[in-house]
């Protein structure tokens, strides 16, 4: 348990100061309103994660501490939501559809309802 808590710390670690540094140097070449450094993260994070799951279901990557190390931690630190959309497409690819939708609905519907409640907590 040790270990697992110091491959996911270690990586999580890594993908927190490398989305860091992604999102000042695409902020330092875009000035814009829209959310480009955290678009660049997100979908970056997610072709990371779809690789290493596609070398793990290939089973060229078959090591549990390589998978902590990078999916639960890497990618973790460096973006949430690779680990959301690798849910939803294991729920999509197993077939439960309603559950995957359901699941992005109340993902981003809950986000932004618990981001206004918490706004409101303080503004009171």
């Amino acid at each position: 348990m040790i270990k697992t808590l110091l491959l996911v710390g270690l990586g999580g670690g890594v993908g927190s100061v490398l989305r860091y540094l992604i999102s000042v140097l695409v902020n330092k070449y875009n000035v814009s309103l829209f959310p480009w450094a955290t678009l660049v993260v997100n979908l970056l994070g997610c072709l990371i994660i779809g690789v290493i799951l596609g070398l793990f279901e290939k089973q060229i990557l078959v090591n549990t501490s390589f998978k902590h190390l990078f999916i639960v931690g890497f990618c973790g630190g460096f973006t949430t939501f690779s680990a959301f959309a690798a849910e939803n497409f294991n729920l999509l690819q197993s077939g439960n559809t309603l559950m995957a939708l359901t699941y992005v609905l109340a993902s981003v519907v809950g986000g932004l309802l618990a981001l206004w409640v918490g706004w409101m907590m303080v503004k009171l």
